[in-house]
Formats: C-alpha cells, sequence, structure tokens
C-alpha cells in the first residue's frame, strides 16, 4: 500500500490528568530536543482514540508514547514492539488503550497495519489529580523516554539531530499548553477542585451503602 508518512512519533494523553500526560509531554520534548527527516512526524494524539486511525494506518512506522500501568515501580519505562503492544481482546493497560488497540486491531482487518508499531510506556504515580503535571518520579524519566524514541527512530533509519542548547524551536503545541506554562499557572489547592467535590463523593457513598 502507498503510504503517507514513513515515520509517525504519537503521544498519547491528558494533560490535565498528571502523569497521565506523560506521552504528549514527551513527544513535546522530543520535538525540542531533536530535528528529524521530513519522514518523521511527530504528532499529539491527545485523547482522540479511534479518531487517530487516518494518522496511524497511513504510516509505515508508528512510535507511541503513553502512560501504562504495567504494574511496576511508578517512574518505570518500558518498551514494547510489534505484537507485544496490547490489541483489542487483551488487558487493559492504560486509559486510552481501547482506542489505540482498537486503531491497530482495526488497521491490521483492512490490510492497512503499519509495518513495524513501537510503544515507549511510563508506569504512572498520580493520575487522579485534576489539572496536576507530571509527578517527580515520571518527569524525571522525560529525557531518557526521548533518548530511546530517538535511538528507535535512528534504529528504523530515521536518525535525529540534537538541536544546540538555546536554540530557537518553535513548540509543537502553542505555548499556553507547555509544561512550564501549565505548571506556573495552575491554581493552588485550595482554589480549584483537584479530584472531586467532597459533596458529591460523598453523596455517591451514601449511595453506595443503601
Amino acid at each position: 500500500m502507498g503510504y503517507r508518512c514513513e515515520a509517525l512519533v504519537l503521544g498519547i494523553g491528558n494533560v490535565l490528568w498528571a502523569d497521565e500526560g506523560f506521552g504528549v509531554r514527551a513527544v513535546e520534548a522530543l520535538h525540542a530536543n531533536y530535528e528529524f527527516p521530513e519522514a518523521v512526524r511527530l504528532l499529539d494524539g491527545g485523547t482522540q482514540g479511534i479518531y487517530l486511525f487516518d494518522d496511524i494506518a497511513s504510516s509505515r512506522r508508528v512510535l507511541v508514547l503513553d502512560c501504562i500501568d504495567f504494574g511496576l515501580a511508578p517512574g518505570a519505562l518500558r518498551v514494547l514492539r510489534d505484537r507485544e503492544v496490547p490489541e483489542w481482546g487483551t488487558l487493559k493497560m492504560s486509559p486510552h488503550q481501547t482506542g489505540f488497540s482498537e486503531v491497530l486491531a482495526l488497521a491490521r482487518l483492512r490490510g492497512q497495519a503499519p509495518e513495524a508499531v513501537t510503544l515507549i510506556g511510563v508506569q504512572p504515580e498520580q493520575i487522579e489529580d485534576l489539572g496536576g503535571s507530571l509527578g517527580a518520579l515520571v518527569k524525571q524519566r522525560l529525557p531518557e523516554a526521548v533518548d530511546i524514541a530517538a535511538a528507535e527512530l535512528a534504529a528504523w533509519g530515521y536518525p535525529g539531530r540534537r538541536r544546540e542548547a538555546l536554540a530557537a524551536v518553535t513548540p509543537l503545541n502553542p505555548g499556553a499548553l507547555g509544561l512550564d506554562a501549565y505548571e506556573a499557572g495552575r491554581p493552588s489547592a485550595a482554589e480549584a477542585c483537584r479530584i472531586g467535590d467532597a459533596r458529591v463523593l460523598a453523596a455517591a457513598q451514601y449511595r453506595e451503602g443503601d
């Protein structure tokens, strides 16, 4: 089949829920630190799930960065390749896996699957923190995840060039959504609810006890 993209790097996640935003932050950091050939496309996939089908089905190789529950120590990184990447009917490992695994399954059913798929996942420590940023254990693994992703792309034949320090780079996402701006703009816990309204939670517990 004719692919429109040689290598797609896809960051998956929700930056509003703490470590859930790892995939998005990782692809942003990859873009900030490396310059790649035109054959490589970097994309913030957010939580689009099945709506990423066209992007995935039209790519020869796909590299995914995500927050994954491996049952490991918080902050641990793990790399899965090809058939190791969970598909339809397997144990759910990520809040996004349903959408992403369905996309892979659908692409295979239609004969449009990528030739290679690599998943770089991090074990989260905290995701139930509305408006929160990455926790310290997960955030400190960003540089390693970025270098693993760059090495994987190089192994596929698309080596990146590390950008010079202080080089001017147009952010992958608008500046207001960037990691530093996001963290600096977060209101305190006293000013904004981060988990859930205590009154709503209490009502839910009361109903469960009926």
